[in-house]
């Protein structure tokens, strides 16, 4: 299943969204413009502002409002990635050349910076305090979790702890607000403005987990990098913990980290964590997420846009990009 077909209640809506970035890119010179164009017409699955619009579906509102945010929430993803792709000199992204392989890091800087200050005026054009504050929030906890993330760099001594609170800072995070500013946007009472936030945090979390199997368990071509990719740049991700859990005293991981450049101590390392065990206990614990992202919609009322956000779920732990 794609991810595109699990939108169908939105999905006029956001299209409507992907075709306004786009339209973003018709700026004043043509190299301001070059980048937009090639960041805002990339693929990609638009879960996060697809999210913002779905659990805006409960309550009649102003739904420019929520289209607003939901560009917002978009923009603020693609800012993060192109940073992102920045940091770790990547040259591909999904099989397609980064902004810094094409125009250099200086460029991908300024770009990213670029589009985070538009996404922040397009969340104040909802007049939102509460949202305004969440969304501030989510920028430095993105930030915070590429940080702790970089600092952590091959350093065996990191525990399951310290993991789930950096990919909730890493990605939990935006999904949360995602979710939490559509009820809020829409008029929600609390409670279910509660609901929907723990549906994108919990979910945020298993998405994370799942990109990180897939960095074991995914193909080059399914993943858009070398499987392991993870391992090689030095960063822990579940499969990796789980296995230097089950042998604490043999383990190739510690090893390699030792010897960043030995590819026979990768090679064994990546064998490790592509245990199939170890790859089915990671994908319980993505799979005790989703259960309770499920739980949280057990509240609200049945209708198609709840249906999608269920489904979303199902999605996650399926997918293989």
């Amino acid at each position: 299943m794609q991810a595109t077909s699990l939108y169908q209640p939105v999905q006029e809506r956001l299209d409507g969204v992907v075709d306004g970035l786009k339209q973003m890119a018709n700026q004043r010179f043509p190299l301001l413009s070059q980048l937009l164009d090639h960041v805002f017409s990339a693929p990609g699955k638009r879960m996060r502002p697809a999210i913002t619009l779905l659990t805006s579906n409960f309550n009649p509102h102003d739904e420019t409002l929520t289209e607003t945010m939901a560009t917002a929430v978009e923009m603020l993803h693609i800012a993060t990635l192109i940073h992102d792709d920045t940091v770790d000199d990547s040259a591909l992204r999904r099989g397609r050349a980064t902004v810094s392989n094409l125009w250099g890091n200086n460029a991908a800087v300024l770009v990213g910076d670029y589009i985070f200050a538009a996404s922040a005026t397009f969340v104040c054009e909802t007049g939102n305090v509460r949202v305004i504050k969440r969304f501030a929030e989510t920028i430095m906890e993105l930030s915070s979790g590429e940080l702790q993330e970089m600092s952590d760099i091959f350093n065996p001594n990191q525990t399951m702890e310290q993991y789930f609170d950096r990919i909730y800072h890493k990605t939990a995070s935006l999904f949360t607000t995602a979710s939490e500013s559509g009820a809020v946007l829409s008029g929600l009472s609390e409670s279910y403005v509660g609901s929907l936030r723990d549906y994108g945090y919990n979910l945020g979390m298993a998405f994370q987990i799942v990109d990180d199997i897939l960095d074991f368990d995914g193909t080059e071509q399914e993943i858009g990098k070398p499987v392991g990719s993870d391992l090689a740049h030095g960063i822990l991700t579940l499969p990796a913990l789980k296995a230097m859990e089950r042998y604490p005293n043999e383990n190739g991981i510690s090893e390699l980290f030792k010897h960043p450049n030995d590819e026979a101590l990768l090679r064994r390392a990546v064998d490790m964590a592509q245990d199939t065990s170890i790859l089915n206990e990671c994908y319980d614990v993505a799979r005790d997420f989703c259960g309770k992202a499920q739980s949280s919609l057990m509240s609200l009322p049945k209708n198609p846009s709840r249906d999608s956000l269920e489904e979303i779920i199902a999605y996650v732990t399926t997918r293989r990009v």
